[in-house]
């Protein structure tokens, strides 16, 4: 058995598709690719060289995959892009590859659902159960944590790092990190409490919502400066995994850390 491929595609000799792979109409692989078991291409969708898809993915119409980085500094060199297993990325999504100057790869993690028009620039890393609506962009050097979810024509700048479990509303502007299990949302995007409904949905318990609420107040809401607020947070909490990764994750950041909300009560944290 071999790939099913379309008569009007082009599949170069280089490639590697597994057995069941479906190439469909005027689709091209390019050299170095390698294509996992299950994983169907519709029509027009380019997978350019340099690209590793795992199983089980399913790309749309017009999806360009691996293509080379907007950098001014990429010279050419064997970057790669990485897909995992059990995908959906929709039409015209573009994922970039990376460059020497950062990871020399772009990667996206598993059983994530990426809408039409999303762009994944060079250097980024998306983990598992990541979902970006419509539109919605990344630039180069963005992490996203694991099971995040990015609305629809909202940008996120270089370099800025999102929390798994995040929330980012739409048509906004992130330009520092925003934290796990928070809620973000605005053009210049302010932190407007917990993300309580993707808390829910995952099987978040009650004791551990209401661990992480009483760390987001010491953090953002109360008097104390932020590694005053950390210490407490650590001394009081310090039990939850969750709490800690919280912790954690605001302790590395570079860029800075996405404010709350001034002059604004945070919905779901005064309970």
């Amino acid at each position: 058995m071999s790939a099913t491929i379309h008569s009007t595609a082009l599949v170069h000799s280089g490639a590697e598709l597994a057995d069941d792979v479906v190439v469909g109409p005027y689709c091209v692989i390019e050299d170095h690719v390698v294509i996992g078991a299950g994983t169907r291409l519709d029509a027009y969708a380019h997978v350019k060289a340099h690209t590793r898809i795992g199983k089980n993915n399913r790309i749309h119409s017009f999806a360009c995959l691996g293509g080379e980085p907007q950098h001014l500094g990429w010279k050419g060199e064997d970057t790669y892009v990485e897909v995992g297993d059990n995908n959906v990325i929709r039409e015209y999504v573009t994922i970039h590859r990376g460059t020497v100057h950062g990871l020399g790869y772009s990667k996206v993690g598993s059983n994530c659902m990426l809408m039409a028009y999303v762009h994944i620039a060079h250097d980024c890393e998306i983990a598992d159960g990541v979902l970006m609506a419509n539109a919605a962009s990344l630039a180069g050097h963005v992490t996203v944590g694991r099971k995040a979810i990015i609305s629809g024509m909202s940008g996120v700048h270089q370099f800025v790092r999102i929390g798994e479990f995040a929330f980012l509303g739409a048509m906004g502007g992130f330009n520092l990190d925003v934290p796990p299990y928070t809620l973000a949302t605005g053009v210049r995007a302010k932190l407007h409490g917990l993300n309580l409904i993707g808390l829910k949905r995952n099987g978040f318990s009650s004791q551990t919502v209401v661990a992480l609420k009483s760390a987001y107040k010491m953090i953002w809401r109360s008097d104390m400066i932020r590694q005053e607020a950390l210490e407490e947070v650590v001394s009081v909490m310090g039990d939850y995994p969750e709490v800690m990764r919280l912790v954690d994750f605001i302790k590395a950041s570079q860029r800075g850390v996405t404010p709350h909300a001034i002059g604004k009560s945070a919905n779901n944290n005064d309970e």
